[in-house]
């Protein structure tokens, strides 16, 4: 018998969302929706950077109460989520309390927040509820942001090469030149 969590999301992951198929990438996981929910604190909650990220800011009382979906996760499950939300490195799981919005019951749940963070970032629109529909910008998955890296770095080779001229990240190491 595994150990059972709940996680309370609030971006990507919601159904219907861009992230969603994380909740299924483990196959020997499991998971199952809840309810709807929401915090009980206050949060800011934002999209930022230029692949429309939403950030939950660790800044209790700031923003609104955020709306978000309640899951029951595995460990196995929970694992994925962290290697998605690059926990601890980028979000940082924290355990809190949210209101279940079919009972008014509260639960504790873990959520991942953005603890480290620019102060520019409460400048943003605080949302109450993140969609990646109707919101004026797209959610650029992260592969996609790693293809568009790999294009440019492609590109910057391939000027190089044309120019016979070695950069001096790769090419120069490669060649055990390091002058």
């Amino acid at each position: 018998m595994s150990i059972k969590f709940f996680v309370f999301v609030y971006g990507t992951l919601k159904i219907g969302e861009p992230n969603h198929y994380w909740l299924d990438k483990n196959p020997k996981g499991s998971y199952k929706f809840i309810c709807n929910a929401e915090t009980i604190e206050k949060y800011p909650l934002v999209v930022e950077t230029q692949y429309h990220v939403p950030f939950l800011l660790h800044k209790p009382g700031t923003g609104h109460y955020v709306k978000g979906e309640l899951y029951e996760v595995d460990e196995k499950v929970l694992a994925n989520l962290d290697i998605l939300e690059e926990h601890p490195t980028i979000y940082e799981r924290e355990e809190k309390i949210v209101k279940r919005v079919d009972t008014q019951e509260t639960t504790k749940a873990w959520i991942y927040f953005k603890k480290k963070f620019r102060t520019e970032l409460l400048d943003l629109p605080l949302l109450e509820k993140y969609t990646n529909k109707d919101q004026g910008y797209s959610y650029v998955s992260r592969e996609r942001r790693y293809y568009n890296l790999l294009s440019v770095f492609t590109f910057i080779h391939l000027l190089l090469f044309l120019g016979k001229l070695n950069c001096l990240i790769c090419c120069n190491y490669n060649k055990g030149n390091f002058n």
